[in-house]
């Protein structure tokens, strides 16, 4: 049971903070760059890092590197775990 609360502490601390919302705006419609996001949301890259390390140990974002490029996009299976889990954690029993 403490390993699932972590779990959904994990999610919620990364729906916590507004810049992690318009980083998963900025997703929303498909695979980003590093670089696209930094730019938009004026961040430098260990801020972007330490963002983007949330959403990926939340599962709700991937990443894969290309080069020296590192790209990031909304995961299907963790958008659908997370909902899953959402809905469980606040269903009657």
């Amino acid at each position: 049971m403490k390993r699932d609360l972590e779990k959904t502490a994990k999610i919620f601390k990364a729906f916590s903070a507004a810049i992690r919302l318009e980083i998963l705006d900025l997703l929303k419609n498909g695979e980003e760059c590093a670089c696209f996001l930094q730019e938009k949301l004026d961040l430098t890259q260990s801020g972007l890092s330490y963002h983007m390390k949330i959403l990926i140990e939340s599962g709700i974002v991937i990443a894969r590197e290309e080069g020296k490029w590192i790209y990031y996009s909304i995961s299907e299976q963790g958008r659908q775990k997370i909902m899953q889990m959402f809905l469980e954690s606040t269903e009657r029993n």
